[in-house]
């Protein structure tokens, strides 16, 4: 799904160069869960924008499904986003004066699809995160966690071949981000590829594959047996289940 060949982006601050990411070259499969982890400053993030046609590299190849991406038109980058690309980001991202319908139908309007088909769909992807009876609440009315189950079927309800998350679980609480990223192993598991940024091990153990940053380059690959992020969450005390 995802090739790299020596992807490279630097910024120019002043006279000095910032050297995010250098020469990563790296292969991600179709249907992978793959965590990118690293401190503050790694390049991981810069990775993950570059993946999402969020940014463009300074140099090397970047290939999506073996469409050859750096090549591309801005309107056609715009295209590969909203077809083949989910994103979820920390702080949610929901339009407040919106309810949770109206903020995960979002992305089919910019498809062009019409109202009632729009609706329907956005229905089902709450439904499949577990809010079918908040549909109409809008984000002030509900918790973080389920802010940020909003979030993921406003990602998915487009059906997308790859799920981007920047650090999905960082403003939530241990539990509450169990609960979300059960939600995301249920949707790798179901065919779609994850790459999910975190800096926390704890969060990363649930991926079946770490990639290492550190000062903008790929120092580490490996492949590990995912833990349950469900089985996990039934195993708490029921008063401290997440939301």
């Amino acid at each position: 799904m995802i090739e790299t060949e020596g992807l490279t982006r630097h910024f120019q601050a002043g006279e000095e160069t910032v050297r995010a990411l250098t020469d990563v070259t790296v292969s991600v499969a179709p249907g992978e869960f793959v965590a990118a982890m690293g401190p503050s400053g790694s390049g991981k993030s810069t990775f993950l924008n570059l993946i999402g046609c969020l940014d463009r590299p300074t140099r090397g190849r970047y290939r999506l499904m073996g469409e050859e991406v750096e090549a591309l038109s801005a309107d056609r980058l715009a295209e590969l986003r909203s077809r083949r690309i989910g994103f979820v980001f920390q702080s949610f991202n929901l339009l407040q004066r919106a309810d949770a319908l109206a903020n995960v139908e979002l992305p089919l309007v910019y498809r062009g699809l019409r109202r009632g088909a729009r609706r329907d769909r956005a229905a089902m992807a709450l439904a499949a995160v577990g809010l079918g009876d908040r549909l109409r609440h809008r984000p002030s009315q509900l918790s973080g966690g389920q802010q940020q189950r909003v979030a993921i079927a406003r990602a998915i309800v487009g059906s997308p071949d790859l799920l981007l998350a920047d650090e999905p679980t960082g403003a939530l609480d241990t539990r509450t981000g169990l609960s979300i990223v059960s939600i995301v192993q249920v949707l790798n598991r179901a065919g779609m590829g994850v790459l999910m940024v975190t800096h926390d091990a704890e969060v990363a153990r649930f991926a079946t594959r770490v990639l290492r940053f550190r000062d903008g380059r790929l120092v580490g690959d490996e492949r590990q047996e995912a833990a349950d992020a469900a089985a996990m969450l039934a195993a708490l005390p029921p008063q401290d289940q997440a939301a």
